[in-house]
């Protein structure tokens, strides 16, 4: 079975659209390669990303939000270590 990332967001903070942009990010690159990219209401400052039960993103945590570049090498060095990401993988 394939895997499944989960972007639990803040909807008090109005963070949706960063959600979404990110999940349209992850299945851009990875469509072939994920279940689904599921976006989870929830509040009090919460942006988490997982992947199964790994937690590879918290707001609080690593410092804000990722961008699209950081995510993807994080879902890539997770789920597909040998897996080339083209101009994603440029510093």
């Amino acid at each position: 079975m394939k895997p499944s990332v989960t972007i639990h967001y803040c909807v008090q903070c109005n963070w949706m659209l960063r959600a979404t942009w990110m999940a349209q990010e992850l299945l851009s690159t990875f469509a072939d390669d994920l279940q689904q990219v599921a976006l989870q209401p929830g509040t009090g400052g919460v942006f988490e990303i997982r992947i199964g039960e790994n937690l590879i993103w918290e707001r609080k945590r690593d410092g804000g939000f990722p961008g699209a570049k950081t995510l993807k090498r994080r879902v890539r060095d997770l789920l597909f270590p040998d897996r080339a990401l083209g101009h994603s993988d440029m510093p």
